[in-house]
C-alpha cells in the first residue's frame, strides 16, 4: 500500500517517519492492517530473533508473513482493547534497550504510544511510520466520547450526537484528536461532509 504524505499542519499533530532496524536488547513491533509491511521492510533474522510482534490484522491479510519472520513472539487480535493487556505486560517486563516500533494507523500508533509513555519510555524514542487508512481517533470537548475511524468532516459524535469540526490539534495524553461543535452558535447550520484530506 502506498504512504499518504500529510499536509503541513499545526505543531501538534504527529509526524510519522519510516521504520529503521535499530541495535536493541528487544525489538517490540505493534502493527495494525496495512503496518505489518513496515515490519516487513525492517525485519531481520536477527531482529526477529529478539523481536515480539502484536499486529492488528482488521482484515489484511498479512499474519502469515509476519509469522513466518519466526518472531519470538507473535500475538494477532481483533482490537487493540484485546492487545492492550499483552502490551502493557510486555512494557512492564522490558528490559533496558528495548527499542519500540509502531506502524499502521493513526488511532493504533497513538493509543501504542502512550502506553509505551506510560510505562517510561519517551516518545522521542519510539518509532513510528504511517500505513494504510488516514481515518483519525477523535474526542468530543464537549462530552469528552472518543469516535474511532473518522473519515469525514464534520461528522457526528458517536456518543452525544453534536455535529463535529474535525481539527488538527492532536492530544497524546488521549492519543486522539479534539473536535469541537460546528454548528453552536447557528444550530442546524452543517455543512456538507467531505473527505478529511479532500
Amino acid at each position: 500500500m502506498s504512504k499518504f504524505t500529510f499536509p503541513e499542519s499545526i505543531r501538534s499533530r504527529p509526524v510519522y517517519g519510516t521504520l529503521a532496524p535499530r541495535a536493541g536488547s528487544a525489538h517490540l513491533f505493534v502493527a495494525d492492517a496495512h503496518g505489518a509491511e513496515a515490519i516487513l521492510d525492517v525485519a531481520t533474522p536477527e531482529i526477529m530473533a529478539k523481536g515480539h510482534i502484536i499486529y492488528l490484522p482488521k482484515g489484511e491479510g498479512f499474519g502469515d508473513k509476519l509469522r513466518a519472520l519466526n518472531p519470538a513472539s507473535f500475538y494477532a487480535g481483533p482490537s487493540f482493547a484485546a492487545a492492550e493487556a499483552r502490551l502493557h505486560r510486555m512494557l512492564k517486563d522490558a528490559k533496558m534497550g528495548l527499542q519500540v516500533y509502531l506502524a499502521g494507523t493513526e488511532g493504533l500508533m497513538g493509543q501504542a504510544q502512550l502506553a509505551a509513555t506510560d510505562a517510561g519510555i519517551p516518545h522521542t524514542a519510539i518509532q513510528t511510520e504511517h500505513r494504510g487508512s488516514t481515518a483519525r481517533r477523535m474526542q468530543c470537548v464537549h462530552c469528552k466520547g472518543i469516535t474511532e475511524d473518522v473519515e469525514i468532516d464534520p461528522f457526528q459524535c458517536s456518543h452525544c450526537g453534536l455535529n463535529l469540526f474535525v481539527r488538527d490539534h492532536y492530544s497524546r495524553r488521549l492519543a486522539a484528536y479534539q473536535a469541537v461543535c460546528i454548528d453552536a452558535e447557528d444550530p442546524g447550520n452543517v455543512p456538507a461532509s467531505k473527505g478529511i484530506y479532500e
